[in-house]
């Protein structure tokens, strides 16, 4: 036999969650007129990123590919030579592609990347009407050259070899063509 809290205030308090939020505001987002920032760690759009010099981080591992659970990645891997040099070590990412169609945001491709070439920006818009445009290219994906940038392919200009490039052996100022600093006017 129940208990007379069992037929009288349980369903009373079952209702309680209904009953505190009839009479609250009601909060509505105007999203495409505004737009609210986005959290700092937000999971967006991926971005191949640059050296200080305009030469490209990717060094064609393919470790964000395996790393994927999606298998959205497809990095395809060629050597650098003297007269085409993209990155600063032996080998460059000649083709990167990610699939936004299967791409679930994870975040894994980030944490594979030895060199910190993949990082993921802000943007969040990522909806189109054509499925092959959610496909992006290398040339999508890499971030955009910054004064004193050099597209590449290019020699080297921050330092004699790779090591220095990796460890961070260069003064982060100097693009290495002029000299000058780059708040230096």
């Amino acid at each position: 036999m129940p208990t007379l809290k069992e037929q009288f205030w349980d369903p009373v308090a079952g209702f309680g969650v209904t009953f505190r939020t009839m009479f609250k505001k009601v909060v509505t987002e105007q999203y495409p007129f505004e737009k609210l920032p986005t959290a700092p760690r937000f999971h967006g759009r991926h971005q191949l990123n640059r050296w200080p010099d305009g030469l490209e981080k990717c060094i064609g591992c393919e470790l964000c590919a395996w790393a994927c659970p999606a298998d959205a990645i497809y990095v395809e891997g060629a050597s650098n030579t003297e007269d085409e040099r993209f990155s600063p070590g032996e080998r460059y990412g000649r083709v990167y592609q990610i699939n936004y169609l299967r791409c679930i945001l994870c975040g894994l491709c980030i944490e594979a990347c030895p060199t910190r070439a993949l990082t993921m920006t802000n943007e969040y818009e990522l909806a189109d009407d054509n499925r092959a445009d959610l496909i992006y290219d290398k040339s999508d994906l890499l971030a955009p050259l910054l004064p004193g940038m050099e597209q590449p392919p290019h020699p080297m200009r921050l330092g004699p070899d790779d090591t220095s490039y990796y460890r961070g052996a260069f003064n982060a100022g100097t693009t290495g063509t002029t000299g000058e600093q780059e708040g230096d006017e």
